[in-house]
């Protein structure tokens, strides 16, 4: 027998939460008003409960709730960019409800429910090893590059992945190797699309063609560019 954690995430809203979650799949096991409130959902076996903030708690907007450990996250976050799609018409990545991006690759997201619960989806083979930026093995741009790369896949914040990364190709260009500078080129083009920075974008692709890149390095910086070509079909895609 294995232990079961259950994790209980607070809502001022128990019908409307209960309803997102139907929308991604969940199945609502639970649901009272009265002489409290408590709800419950469940999907592949895992459950989610819900209850109101205790009297006079601090109820921050945005809240950390709970990791979801799943077998295939990249097929998960489809099925849910699916269901939310049909569901508002478009796919919400701002405010509440909201779902992060998605690179091929990655091997987590996080969902944001009308309340304010964040939920993190992580692959289960996740590497035990990840570095979370700081590695004292990368200098210079590349170490900038690392940095943003945490932001972006690890804490979902790609301003700040895109401000680290901009500010570090201005200090580093000069002096840095021509195919970090590409990675960092392919990165922010694909980052400012993330951030409606379109402008930026395209000029950012323009110095991008503009370096003299080998057919080897091309390559290296090819998953980026398809990463960002990817973001903007999935932002602009409607039901």
């Amino acid at each position: 027998m294995t232990d079961t954690a259950v994790p209980q995430l607070w809502t001022n809203h128990l019908a409307g939460t209960l309803d997102f979650y139907k929308t991604l799949g969940y199945t609502v096991t639970h649901e009272q008003t009265r002489p409290y409130i408590y709800g419950a959902v469940e999907d592949h076996g895992c459950a989610l409960h819900f209850v109101s903030a205790p009297e006079n708690a601090v109820m921050p907007a945005e809240r950390v709730g709970c990791l979801v450990v799943v077998d295939d996250v990249a097929s998960r976050h489809q099925a849910f960019t699916t269901a939310l799609r049909i569901r508002f018409g478009t796919v919400p990545t701002k405010d509440q409800p909201r779902i992060t991006r998605f690179r091929p690759g990655q091997s987590r997201f996080t969902v944001v429910d009308p309340a304010g619960n964040a939920v993190i989806y992580i692959q289960r083979d996740e590497p035990g090893n990840v570095e979370y930026g700081g590695s004292t093995k990368w200098q210079g741009l590349a170490r900038v590059l690392d940095n943003a790369r945490i932001l972006r896949d690890f804490k979902t914040d790609d301003k700040a992945a895109f401000r680290v990364l901009e500010v570090g190709l201005g200090r580093f260009r000069v002096e840095a190797p021509r195919l970090d500078v590409a990675r960092a080129l392919a990165a922010l083009i694909e980052l400012a699309v993330a951030t409606e920075k379109h402008d930026r974008a395209a000029q950012f692709r323009a110095q991008l063609r503009a370096m003299k890149l080998s057919d080897e390095e091309r390559i290296v910086v090819a998953d980026d560019l398809r990463a960002a070509d990817h973001l903007a079909h999935w932002l602009s895609e409607t039901s």
